[in-house]
């Protein structure tokens, strides 16, 4: 392999080894930038080409593995070679897992370290130019439902048994993780798909409006009553009428929901007659009810009464496995909705979003392929992925740094900004020769 002009950039608080990996890579014909910490070789990659990083391991403050990982990710297309005083079986491993391509143990030789960069840049290109082929997943679908977890087929065994009776539900959960999707595969499974299925969002209806919105009322019975009018019980007789966020519903509409629950009738504002309905509840929430009957903004005996069946709606986080066929539904949803066809995901794009926690669990999931999809040709790699779900730079740690280590830092940095010349740099740190070789020692 004929060897280019490449730039590599090495990193190591060693000054001793910085010159001597330099004077080692300029007789191989490259031209070598050097970074004595983890935060200085981030921002040598920020601003200049590089072709291959080289990094140590033990180093002060932030060590060589954090540096790879944050390479790996916003640097994706960079070799790596790591280089260690330290060897083991887990640090060679844990390099490898955190985007290393190779892995060098001090001490070696001028003609290891050529062969331990020639193998870096052949695989680098290789890698470069190979067609990642598409994962062909499987996809566990249940009415909307996808996922491939223990927690996910739980869910649907549980739906099975709820699907063709009137028994209540309750479902709780975080944001995101679907609570309307699992009400809306209870109603339309089971036996009384044909009947109605009306959803009423307790938050997003002002608490002076909710009552009668739920119950209908009489006319007369409030200044604008100039009819008798339904309310969304009455439209949801004989289905399933879905109270998403009860906990926002005031403490006076949980009263009348607890009638309704206990007696199996509702009675319109401003009427005295009760009327029976036929109807199963199924609400839904993310807060803690628990905390809030405490608290005494919601009653107890009404969580007893929606909370014949519970159901928990698990976070994206807790069910990692349900992300491979939640990201190939989200892609052929979206390739048909934007007129694309055969997008693929590579492996390091599915370990990103695999590792993410998604706060926002399966709503954030969609979002992130909805964009990818966009701004992707063919292929979603990293280099689409958003900044905030890749790994983040290192930061130092909050004490302050003695001063021989910020003068040691500097010193170094003048040094390598002169190319080692003593002289000048003795003449940009103001001492003479004699004091710098005795620093440098």
């Amino acid at each position: 392999m004929k060897l280019k002009k490449e730039n590599i950039l090495i990193v190591d608080d060693n000054y001793d080894m910085l010159e001597l990996l330099q004077r080692n890579l300029k007789s191989f014909n490259f031209h070598a930038y050097k970074a004595s910490s983890v935060h200085e070789a981030i921002e040598v990659l920020k601003s200049t080409s590089i072709d291959l990083l080289i990094t140590d391991l033990q180093m002060p403050e932030i060590n060589g593995i954090e540096l790879i990982k944050y390479a790996s990710e916003h640097f994706p297309s960079i070799p790596k070679l790591v280089i260690t005083g330290f060897p083991s079986v887990d640090t060679a491993i844990n390099a490898v897992k955190s985007g290393a391509l190779d892995y060098l143990t001090k001490p070696f030789t001028s003609e290891e370290l050529k062969k331990a960069i020639q193998m870096c840049l052949k695989n680098a290109v290789q890698n470069t130019n190979q067609t990642i082929e598409k994962k062909v997943l499987k996809e566990p679908f249940y009415s909307g439902i996808v996922g491939d977890s223990e927690e996910h087929f739980k869910l649907i065994d549980v739906i099975e048994r709820v699907k063709d009776n009137r028994v209540t539900v309750l479902i709780e959960g975080e944001s995101g993780t679907g609570k309307e999707l699992i009400a809306r595969a209870i109603h339309y499974n089971g036996r009384f798909a044909s009947q109605p299925f009306i959803t009423v969002n307790c938050g997003g209806i002002p608490e002076t409006l909710l009552e009668s919105e739920l119950f209908g009322y009489v006319k007369g019975a409030f200044t604008g009553a100039n009819e008798t009018t339904k309310g969304l019980f009455h439209a949801a007789t004989g289905g399933t009428i879905f109270l998403d966020e009860i906990g926002n519903a005031s403490l006076t509409v949980q009263s009348r929901l607890l009638r309704v629950l206990q007696e199996k009738e509702i009675t319109r504002i401003g009427s005295q007659l009760a009327e029976k309905i036929e109807i199963r509840i199924i609400s839904a929430t993310n807060s803690n009810l628990q905390n809030m009957i405490k608290n005494g903004t919601f009653r107890e005996d009404l969580y007893y009464r929606l909370n014949v069946v519970s159901i928990e709606s698990t976070p994206l986080r807790n069910r990692k496995s349900d992300l491979l066929p939640l990201i190939n539904t989200f892609i052929k949803k979206y390739e048909k909705e934007y007129g694309k066809s055969n997008i693929t995901i590579t492996p390091k794009a599915i370990d990103l979003l695999t590792r993410h926690d998604w706060p926002g669990n399966v709503r954030e999931l969609e979002n992130i392929m909805q964009r990818l999809i966009v701004l992707c040709d063919h292929e979603i790699d990293v280099d689409l992925i958003p900044k905030q779900l890749k790994y983040k730079q290192p930061s130092e740690s909050a004490h302050l740094k003695p001063l021989h280590e910020i003068e040691k830092a500097h010193i170094l940095k003048v040094l390598s900004a002169v190319n080692n010349n003593k002289t000048k740099a003795a003449e940009i740190l103001q001492i003479d020769r004699k004091t710098l070789r005795q620093k440098l020692q």
